[in-house]
C-alpha cells in the first residue's frame, strides 16, 4: 500500500461503478467511504494519491469537511458530482489529475536533485583542493599522508556518486538529445 492509492468519498449507489472505472484508468488502487467521518478516519491511518469527493457530501455535512481537509496530506482532492458526472468523464477527470501529480513530483524531485549537486560541488570540490594541498605539504608524516590519501578517495568517490545521480535524474529527452542518434 501506499501513496498511489485513490479513495472516493460517496454515499452515491453508483460508488463500485465509479471505483471500477477508475481502477481501470489509473491502475491504482481504489477505496470507497460512504461518509466525510469514513474518509477522514481513512486519511489518518493512509497516505493517497487523490482523493475524490461527492460534491453532496460536501454541501450537506460542511463540518465534516473541513476535518477531512485538514486531513487530506498530499493527496489531491477532487470534487465532483457524482449524481451528475458520467463514470467516463470521472475517470478522465482522475486520471488527467494523476497524471499531472505524478509530472509534478518528477520534476519537484529533479529540481531537488539539481539544487541538491549544486549545493554539494562546491563543497566536494573544496574537499578535494584541501586534500591535495595537504598532501603536498613538506614534512608530512605517512600516516597523516595515508589518512589525507584515504579521505581524497572518499571525496573522489563521493563527487562520482553525485555525478551519476545527476546523470540518471535527467530528463529523458536531455539524454536523448545528447545520445548520438545512429541512421
Amino acid at each position: 500500500m501506499g501513496s498511489n492509492m485513490i479513495l472516493v468519498v460517496t454515499p452515491n449507489l453508483r460508488s463500485e461503478e465509479c471505483a471500477e472505472a477508475l481502477r481501470q484508468a489509473t491502475r491504482e488502487e481504489i477505496f470507497v467511504a460512504e461518509s466525510l467521518r469514513q474518509a477522514a478516519a481513512l486519511l489518518s491511518t493512509e497516505s493517497y494519491l487523490a482523493v475524490v469527493l461527492d460534491q453532496y457530501l460536501l454541501e450537506t455535512e460542511p463540518d465534516q469537511t473541513e476535518t477531512l481537509m485538514r486531513r487530506l496530506g498530499t493527496a489531491i482532492p477532487l470534487q465532483v458530482n457524482l449524481a451528475i458526472s458520467g463514470v467516463e468523464r470521472l475517470a478522465r477527470e482522475v486520471r488527467a489529475a494523476v497524471q499531472r501529480r505524478k509530472r509534478e513530483e518528477v520534476a519537484a524531485r529533479r529540481a531537488a536533485v539539481s539544487t541538491l549537486h549544486c549545493e554539494l560541488n562546491g563543497t566536494v570540490t573544496a574537499l578535494l583542493l584541501s586534500c591535495e594541498l595537504a598532501l603536498g605539504a613538506p614534512g608530512l608524516s605517512l600516516a597523516v599522508a595515508e589518512k589525507l590519501h584515504s579521505a581524497h578517495e572518499l571525496v573522489k568517490k563521493l563527487r562520482s556518486q553525485l555525478e551519476s545521480t545527476t546523470a540518471s535524474a535527467r530528463p529523458q529527452s536531455e539524454i536523448e538529445i545528447q545520445t548520438p542518434m545512429r541512421s
